[in-house]
């Protein structure tokens, strides 16, 4: 099975999440950082992960006209999404909610929240500021939910079979 894994990622936490997730997967894996790269001929590809980052509410705007362009196309594959954010529980759940698109959330096969980083090296002035200031934190911080990673590629995994139930 081909997979796309397609992306943005600001400050790189997005990026690791993907490389965890591409490792995983058995079949020939893509990448495309959607703010850097080409996007591919989506028609060669049997699964679509999409991802990214939260920023005050919002994921980065790549991911969304990724989504908005190319969703019918999307929706013609097996589809997984993923956010990376520092909230956690209902709060983080209803962000993934809130920024793709009522027909792909239908329509994916996987949802996640795979937690975040706040990276001071590699933030400018301003964004080290509101995140002093918004989330009191004031050095950099890890916190990749790993076990929800392993959860989420091992949910992309599984192949449903119809016939397996005739046996």
């Amino acid at each position: 099975m081909k997979t796309l894994i397609a992306y943005t990622t600001t400050h790189g936490c997005t990026e690791k999440v993907v490389a965890e997730i591409s490792d995983f997967l058995n079949e020939e894996v893509s990448t495309c950082n959607l703010k850097k790269e080409q996007i591919p001929d989506l028609q060669k590809f049997d699964r679509i992960i999409i991802g990214g980052s939260i920023h005050a509410g919002q994921i980065q705007k790549s991911v969304k006209n990724f989504c908005a362009n190319y969703q019918n196309e999307i929706l013609k594959t097996e589809l997984g999404l993923f956010i990376c954010c520092m909230e956690k529980g209902e709060k983080a759940y209803a962000e993934l909610q809130e920024v793709y698109p009522e027909a792909l959330l239908q329509h994916a096969k996987a949802t996640a929240c795979l937690g975040g980083e706040f990276n001071f090296e590699k933030m400018n002035f301003l964004e080290k500021m509101i995140i002093r200031k918004v989330s009191k934190v004031d050095r950099s911080v890890s916190d990749i939910h790993h076990e929800a990673v392993r959860s989420f590629r091992n949910k992309m995994r599984k192949v449903y079979n119809p016939f397996l139930f005739f046996v």
